[in-house]
């Protein structure tokens, strides 16, 4: 049986940025022998992206970065595969077999046993037991969005052909995800009009829905009331105090009225998956694992990070499932698990430290909060325009940073820059 010092099982922001971190104190001789990060996917995309994916202003070709290349560049080891089987008690994991396009089996299940384990698996869509949720889709992973991009080109084209000449899209849920959709996907309109010229014009009407009294309920009032008119330049309809009742085929109905809709995606509330109820773990309602102040579960030595973990604050607030928090997370734990490595003391306890809420808005817009102080909560600055779309993207950058390192990044941006100046924004295939 394999075993390794630490498993990381999920390479999400959190995740990969844990293996990175943890792989280069190690060092590139004992790192890939001692770190390993398993994932189902062999390329990451960070999921704040994934709108821009979804609508084919992102090339995830171009975007995508191979688990094995931040492996090799950060001394650890990768996995491809998905977590079946999870043994706290006797510290095993089970992963599943890989199969082919045909069926057949490449890598047969394997079970590894570790001294401690990361969880970071993120979470899914809540479909607060919507009737019809079957009718809408969802962004949860880079396949997920990709499956969209192609089917909303070939609705694109249809549309600029029929004799209807307008397509209704309704987005479910008016977080950053759903706000930030809708706008990138009216960027996304546009563009395609420059490709099929004037003759086969068609029109576009997104129906941004939330339940709450505003959108972005989970980001201060000031940059949900500055995304607003922004959104409305944008021929966005938004109804807040909506509540979704039912999905057909051809519509959304609420309990205001229907809403037509030739394509629903729904970016409404999270719930992790069902199957983390196996693990042998204590969960919430929604399946995420609890976690106490030192991001550790309910069984000794297994920790869990981002989506899939829940910590409740001495307030009665929770952390919020962002990159974020994320980010901050696998910080922490990359220095509580290196000394524990040198069998060091640590009592240091998690902080989630609020630096502030940012929305992208299209292609040169964006509306935020961010504090100069977080540990402080002093002194926050409102960014709006093409101020805040920069801080929006320099986040990106940043997770970028920490795995790739600064030179890498550079290059990456540089030949993204180079790529939409000479293929243009939109990806059409």
């Amino acid at each position: 049986m394999q075993h390794y010092d630490t498993i990381i099982v999920g390479g999400g922001a959190g995740g990969l940025e844990l293996a990175a971190k943890l792989g280069r104190k190690y060092g590139r001789g004992a790192g890939k022998d001692k770190i390993l990060l398993i994932d189902r996917a062999i390329v990451h995309i960070w999921k704040p992206t994934l709108h821009e994916v979804a609508v084919g202003t992102l090339n995830p070709q171009q975007e995508g970065i191979l688990y094995t290349t931040v492996a090799r560049r950060n001394h650890f080891s990768f996995m491809l595969g998905e977590l079946v089987a999870f043994n706290p008690q006797e510290r095993t994991l089970t992963v599943g077999e890989l199969r082919d396009e045909d069926g057949s089996i490449l890598v047969p299940k394997s079970t590894i046993s570790f001294n401690k384990c990361v969880l970071a698996i993120g979470s899914g869509s809540n479909s607060f037991g919507t009737k019809g949720f079957e009718h809408a889709f969802t962004l949860e992973n880079a396949q997920d969005a990709q499956r969209f991009q192609k089917y909303l080109f070939g609705r694109f084209l249809q549309t600029s052909h029929s004799d209807k000449r307008c397509l209704n899209v309704a987005i479910i849920g008016g977080g950053a995800t759903g706000v930030e959709l809708a706008a990138e996907m009216t960027e996304a309109y546009h563009e395609m009009h420059q490709i099929i010229g004037s003759a086969n014009r068609f029109r576009i009407e997104i129906n941004l829905i939330e339940a709450t009294s505003r959108i972005l309920p989970a980001m201060p009032e000031e940059v949900s009331a500055q995304s607003m008119p922004i959104l409305e330049r944008k021929q966005v309809s938004v109804h807040t105090n909506t509540r979704v009742l039912e999905i057909t085929e051809q519509s959304v109905i609420t309990d205001k009225g229907e809403i037509a809709a030739d394509i629903v995606i729904w970016t409404a509330g999270i719930k992790a998956a069902d199957r983390n109820t196996q693990f042998h773990l204590q969960t919430n309602a929604i399946n995420q694992f609890i976690i106490n102040e030192k991001l550790e579960t309910s069984a000794k030595f297994v920790y869990a990070l981002g989506d899939c973990a829940s910590l409740t604050l001495a307030d009665g607030s929770r952390i919020p499932a962002t990159a974020q928090a994320a980010h901050q997370q696998a910080s922490y734990l990359a220095k509580l698990l290196w000394a524990a490595a040198n069998e060091r003391a640590f009592d240091e306890t998690f902080v989630y430290q609020d630096s502030g809420a940012l929305v992208s808005l299209g292609f040169d817009k964006g509306v935020g909060r961010v504090a100069a102080n977080p540990k402080k909560q002093e002194n926050t600055i409102f960014l709006k325009g093409l101020l805040a779309k920069w801080a929006h993207m320099s986040l990106h950058l940043l997770h970028h940073f920490e795995v790739l390192g600064l030179r890498k990044t550079t290059v990456l941006a540089l030949a993204r820059l180079a790529q939409k100046r000479v293929s243009g924004r939109l990806k059409l295939h």
